[in-house]
């Protein structure tokens, strides 16, 4: 029985040795620290901020049309090329009209012959040969003759198509010696400066825009050109589905690059420059609880040594623009503010910064292709 008892305390002195061992292992591993993390960080600055309204719209021709003719007759000439300027009244095209042209003449003389009756008629009534019945009737067919004249001259001018206004004529499917009916289209005749862009604003951004406000436009296609211009009418009704309003700004187009139908984005300027501290979105954590930044803070270890630690703070956000977000409350300016590698953090945490891959931070991005 001694004996048995013997093993077991041995046993157990060794279990008791090698469990002591192992916790004073892990109490000198714990006493360690923590390697710092690497993160990246920056000064807090303050930035302008221009309020803006941002939408997307249609350009839209100042003034465009589809030309037509307003009589039918077969094509005698073309006035223009395809995709040229052309002058206000400019020829466009010529129909025949030789049959229409010597119909008036007929009837031009015919109201010559009318006019010479009417004075013959007035010097008979002077020595009373003719009565007043008969010039009145001189005088009414005189008239009648004259106004037939004027309606097939104006006949004759139709057969004239000119250009109603100034502007870039468009393609044609019209040849010389083809019949054209009435109301056929010939071209599309558009003015590209100054030129429209329609675009929609929701109900609850109409009292930041106004008539007069500042516009700047770009368009897909036209890399790093910006087009500026100024409200010019907001609609007077609300698209009862949508609840947006349709706003129309005049824009500057002196290289004519921006064409009617093009997609466009605009952006309005609203109000008065605001002065808010701007970081980088990715420094900013959104949870259930509140929206917090980590700050890096100087401080001393335990030799003395200068070290970086992470302190959370919660924050309140504004408005964001790009890649940046502005912040209200939480932090000043010149705070040392983590921007990445965050989510490996907690309150103490030693920190070293490496900038050398810093998150973007800016307030216009556009995309990057490798």
């Amino acid at each position: 029985m001694l004996i048995m008892i013997g093993v077991v305390l041995v046993i157990v002195t060794i279990i008791a040795g090698v469990k002591f061992a192992q916790i004073s292992a892990m109490i000198a591993q714990a006493k360690q620290p923590l390697p710092a993390a690497v993160v990246t960080a920056m000064q807090v600055p303050f930035d302008d901020w221009q309020p803006t309204v941002t939408a997307v719209g249609s350009i839209k021709a100042v003034r465009g049309v589809d030309v037509t003719t307003e009589a039918g007759g077969i094509v005698r000439s073309i006035g223009f090329t395809p995709g040229q300027e052309v002058a206000a009244q400019a020829l466009l095209v010529q129909l025949n009209a030789d049959s229409d042209i010597a119909l008036l003449h007929s009837l031009e003389a015919t109201a010559d012959l009318a006019a010479i009756v009417l004075k013959r008629d007035r010097a008979q009534l002077a020595v009373n040969a003719v009565s007043q019945a008969q010039v009145d009737t001189d005088n009414a067919d005189l008239k009648a003759k004259l106004a037939a004249a004027e309606q097939q001259r104006a006949l004759v001018a139709q057969k004239t198509i000119r250009a109603p206004f100034a502007g870039r004529i468009g393609i044609t499917a019209v040849n010389p010696g083809q019949y054209l009916n009435p109301g056929d289209k010939i071209a599309t005749l558009q003015t590209f400066d100054p030129i429209y862009i329609d675009f929609n604003v929701p109900q609850t951004q109409l009292e930041a825009i106004a008539v007069g406000q500042k516009v700047s436009v770009t368009a897909d296609g036209l890399s790093n050109q910006t087009f500026t211009g100024r409200v010019s009418t907001i609609d007077t009704r609300f698209d009862p589905t949508t609840r947006n309003v349709t706003v129309e700004a005049g824009v500057a187009n002196p290289g004519k690059n921006l064409v009617p139908g093009m997609f466009a984005r605009a952006v309005v300027d609203s109000g008065a420059v605001l002065r808010y501290l701007t970081v980088p979105q990715t420094a900013v954590t959104y949870n259930p609880y509140g929206t917090t930044v980590f700050i890096a803070l100087s401080s001393k270890n335990d030799k003395g040594e200068d070290v970086l630690t992470a302190q959370q703070t919660f924050i309140k956000t504004g408005p964001t623009r790009g890649d940046q977000v502005a912040i209200l409350s939480g932090v000043k300016e010149g705070d040392l503010l983590i921007t990445s590698g965050q989510m490996k953090l907690k309150n103490g945490s030693p920190v070293q910064i490496d900038n050398s891959a810093a998150p973007l931070n800016d307030a216009a991005p556009t995309p990057q292709e490798h």
